[in-house]
């Protein structure tokens, strides 16, 4: 009895002390968490290639794991963003990056959810990593209204956080956006928007009408390729573009679902929902599409991405596809934070996240 009580009195008196020390050990531990996560670069640690990663998987529409549309691009150490829907930085941050090292961003067309993460992409790029100019917005003419627009509902928000913080950390020298317009190419061409360093952007015309302007982008570096549709329908001229690249990131949106979806709300009296579900049914593509394109254009591996509806019941995936895995079977479906490298000088494509 002697040693059960001791042992018992032992862990009484352990305990005790654990809960009197409990803020020092929480304490320390946020401590080394904070300097990991503050330190934290994940482009830092990758290999010479091309590398992507989804900031935002889905559409417009909320859900748990498919942020607004936002795609990070790696190549060799610089990191580019094609659109900016909303959350699209803040997964950047959990995801290891540094916002402040955007080298530039590249907007399909100019839909609400894809820019509507713009403004604090561009603000948190600049506050946050000491940039002495402002963030690069590449885009098809009409990109200079929407820069100038947000740069002006900025303006105040500018002078604020110099005066709190001074040059070191916010130079108004960097602050907002600067537009880098292009023509939007003609079918069967490819406008180049950037080249440096090796890597090549080139833009395509994609058909997401009524919306015009619409583009993809092509990237290529080192011999590894990958293209980024945009919204669109199915086309041939992503599939003429899309011809034996590596890695084919495309827009999805199941017929099948959101025809269900629309279907609930006629019952239910909504209207507004139902109309929705029956208009955005013509200006996008479908998984079969999507998977069509992969297969006749022999890219390397489909990730789709621009999911709608959102993916939240078990099961609903089998849904989604509907016999797109038959078609094309090298493919993911997208989350936020899937993550693939293309490795310069081989034909690897690695899965290197499967998300947050």
């Amino acid at each position: 009895m002697n040693k059960k009580l001791a042992v018992v009195m032992f862990i009484v008196i352990v305990g005790i002390i654990a809960v009197s020390q409990r803020s020092n050990i929480v304490s320390r531990l946020m401590e080394r968490g904070l300097e990991v996560r503050i330190n934290a670069d994940y482009v830092a640690g990758l290999e010479d290639g091309l590398h992507l990663a989804l900031c935002g998987a889905g559409g417009p529409m909320p859900a748990p794991n498919a942020s607004g549309p936002c795609v990070a691009v790696v190549a060799g150490k610089r990191l580019f963003i094609i659109d900016a829907g909303t959350d699209g930085v803040r997964n950047l941050g959990r995801m290891g990056y540094q916002p402040g090292t955007i080298q530039g961003v590249f907007l399909t067309h100019f839909h609400s959810d894809h820019i509507d993460g713009l403004g604090e992409m561009a603000t948190i790029r600049w506050a946050g990593g000491d940039n002495p100019s402002p963030l690069p917005v590449y885009g098809p003419q009409g990109v200079e209204r929407l820069v100038d627009g947000l740069n002006s509902a900025y303006a105040q928000d500018f002078t604020y956080r110099n005066d709190h913080h001074g040059d070191m950390v916010a130079p108004l020298s960097g602050a907002g956006m600067l537009a880098m317009p292009f023509a939007e190419p003609a079918i069967g061409e490819l406008t180049t928007v950037y080249d440096s360093g090796g890597l090549i952007v080139e833009a395509l015309a994609v058909n997401h009408a009524p919306v015009e302007p619409a583009v993809g982008y092509r990237f290529s570096y080192k011999g590894r390729s990958l293209l980024i549709t945009g919204d669109t329908t199915k086309m041939e001229n992503i599939q003429r573009f899309a011809t034996g690249i590596d890695l084919l990131v495309h827009e999805a949106l199941a017929p099948n679902l959101v025809m269900m979806m629309g279907e609930a709300a006629s019952k239910s009296g909504n209207k507004i929902l139902a109309k929705i579900s029956h208009d955005i049914l013509d200006y996008h593509a479908s998984p079969i599409d999507a998977a069509e394109t992969a297969r006749d254009a022999g890219v390397g591996h489909l990730l789709y991405y621009h999911i709608v509806p959102p993916l939240v019941i078990p099961g609903q995936k089998a849904l989604f596809l509907n016999g797109a895995e038959d078609i094309f079977p090298d493919y993911t479906i997208g989350e936020d934070g899937v993550a693939f490298s293309l490795p310069a000088g081989t034909n690897e494509i690695i899965r290197t996240s499967n998300g947050l």
